[in-house]
Formats: structure tokens, C-alpha cells, sequence
């Protein structure tokens, strides 16, 4: 087994599509993969490989007139999480659908420490709410505690939730929350703007961070990642159930209908059921070879949690 490194930066880059080359290269040479966006306004990765080359990687990323000081975090996995190696030059190292220029992660809410934050969640102020900036499908499978989940599908779509809510936030303290900390840099930045709420923070370095000091904190369930594990487990706690029985269950998997490819909580009995599909339209499609079977990417062996 290897490493999967997590990492982003805002930092002004002049020229990116220089950047996105030296990654490419870098990346290629020690055979890693995963997926790294680099615009003007920063960079931001997920890459995955051996534990020698991720070191290999974190040292030159050190030695990086623009990234030496950039926060690296490990967790375990590999190359096989990723289909492939994407690096690309993008107008936002994570999509808020708002220029840089009019929302910057210059003007971020405060930054907590994860040990500040879990102080502040114990202290459960009445004035105190927590926001999970993340989709829908992310927190719920985990979150914290009391955190007010938006309905969303994608981050672009934060921005409509904070302006369909002003009342939410007025006179409040905003404790926000993502799963490595960039979306919440420009999120905080734009929920500032509005000008309703009493202050705005984010836990440094995110879930993962905080997790990694208070594995038993205030975080529960599973923390969802964007590559072939899908998630990790923080907590035994079952935040989720199975789209068909509603048993409580926090395990998703992917319709092997490549023209579907729908992301569910699905139990192991519905997932046999339904031969490993979404649906009975989409195991009928299958089963009749209509359609092209999705290879299923490799997993680490499953932290699922069934009651």
C-alpha cells in the first residue's frame, strides 16, 4: 500500500500552463496519479502512488519557490485509486462559479486551528452555527455534528444557498467546514460579502485534519473522497441507508451501466439484487448487454458500516 496526498494553495501563478507542464512531468516520472488543477489564483491535487515516490514528490514540492510552504496531508492508498493522471489548467482550482477577481481567497474567513474549533464545538455557543460546505452526497455519509447540510449537488451552488438564507446567518457566529479546507477559503470569502453574519471561520486543513487530532470528535460517520476509495471511516455511527430497503447502511457504490455510472448507498444484499446496478432499468439494460459494462476501480478493502 501506498500514499494519497491531498493539497491545494492559493497563490497568484503568472503562468500556469507552465506549471500544469512541470507537473505532468514530475508526476509521470514517478508514476503517480490523480488529478491536479492549476490556475492563476493556485493549485490544488489529489494524486496517489508509492509511498517512495509520494515522499519523492512532498521533497521537490518543498523545495517549489511557490509551494514549499504549502500544506501536504497523507492518508493511505495508491495509484489504483486513480484511472488516471489529469493535470490541467483551469480558470478556478475548485469551481465556485464566481471569477477570482470578484470572490479571493484573500479575504477567507478566520482560520481555526482543528484544536480551536473542537474548543469552540464543545463550547456550543448559542450564537455558534456550523455549515458543511460540501455536496449532498458527501455529508450524508458524515458530518459533524448539528451541521446544517445544504442540498446541494455541486459547490457552485453554495452561493444561491447562502443568498436564499440570509436569516440563517444573521448575527451568527459560521463555523464552515469542507473536506481539505479549499472550497471553504472562497465559500467564507463570498458568505463574508453578504455582511450578516457576526463572524465567519474555517477548520484549517478541513475534515482531515481535524480528524486526524480528534478521531473521536465531533466529526461523525465517514469522510467522502473523490477518488476510488470513495470514503474513509472516522466513526462506527451510520449517518445513511440504502436506497432500496432503507436499512441503515454508508457504503456507496457506482451503477456498473457505464451510460449511468449513478452513485448510491446500496446494501451488499440490494447491490447483489440489482447485479451491481442502480436500478431495475439498469440491471434489465445490462443483463441484455444494451449498454456498456463500467469496469468497477479498485477499492481498499471496505470500512463499511451496516447495523
Amino acid at each position: 500500500m501506498g500514499k494519497i496526498l491531498l493539497y491545494y494553495k492559493y497563490v497568484t501563478i503568472d503562468r500556469p500552463e507552465r506549471i500544469v507542464a512541470e507537473q505532468r512531468a514530475l508526476c509521470e516520472q514517478l508514476s503517480l496519479k490523480g488529478r491536479i488543477f492549476v490556475a492563476q489564483e493556485g493549485i490544488n491535487g489529489t494524486i496517489g502512488g508509492t509511498v517512495e515516490h509520494t515522499e519523492r514528490y512532498k521533497e521537490l514540492m518543498k523545495q517549489h519557490v511557490l509551494f514549499h510552504d504549502m500544506d501536504i496531508k497523507e492518508s493511505e492508498g495508491s495509484a489504483d485509486h486513480f484511472p488516471k493522471l489529469k493535470v490541467l489548467v483551469k480558470k478556478e482550482i475548485v469551481k465556485l462559479g464566481i471569477d477570482p477577481s470578484v470572490i479571493s481567497a484573500k479575504d477567507a474567513g478566520v482560520h481555526l486551528s482543528p484544536e480551536e474549533a473542537h474548543a469552540l464545538l464543545a463550547e456550543n455557543p448559542d450564537d455558534l452555527i456550523v455549515i458543511d460546505a460540501r455536496n449532498a452526497y458527501e455529508s450524508a455519509i458524515g458530518s459533524f455534528k448539528n451541521a446544517i447540510k445544504p442540498t446541494i449537488n455541486y459547490f457552485r451552488e453554495l452561493p444561491s444557498f447562502i443568498d436564499a438564507n440570509p436569516e440563517l446567518f444573521k448575527n451568527k457566529r459560521v463555523l464552515m467546514f469542507c473536506t481539505g479546507g479549499v472550497r471553504c477559503e472562497r465559500a467564507s470569502a463570498y458568505l463574508k460579502t453578504k455582511e450578516v453574519a457576526q463572524e465567519v471561520y474555517q477548520i484549517k486543513g478541513g475534515i482531515h485534519r481535524y480528524v486526524e487530532a480528534f478521531p473521536n470528535g465531533f466529526f461523525r460517520g465517514k469522510n467522502y473522497v473523490f477518488d476510488g476509495r470513495i470514503a474513509q471511516k472516522v466513526t462506527d455511527d451510520i449517518q445513511a441507508s440504502c436506497k432500496h430497503c432503507a436499512v441503515a447502511y454508508d457504503d456507496y457504490s457506482n451503477c456498473i451501466n457505464a451510460e449511468c455510472n449513478k452513485q448510491i448507498v446500496i446494501c451488499p444484499n440490494c447491490n447483489t439484487f440489482y447485479n451491481t446496478t442502480c436500478s431495475t432499468a439498469c440491471k434489465e439494460l445490462v443483463h441484455g448487454g444494451y449498454v456498456k459494462v463500467r469496469v468497477i476501480p479498485h477499492k481498499l478493502q471496505p470500512e463499511t458500516n451496516q447495523a
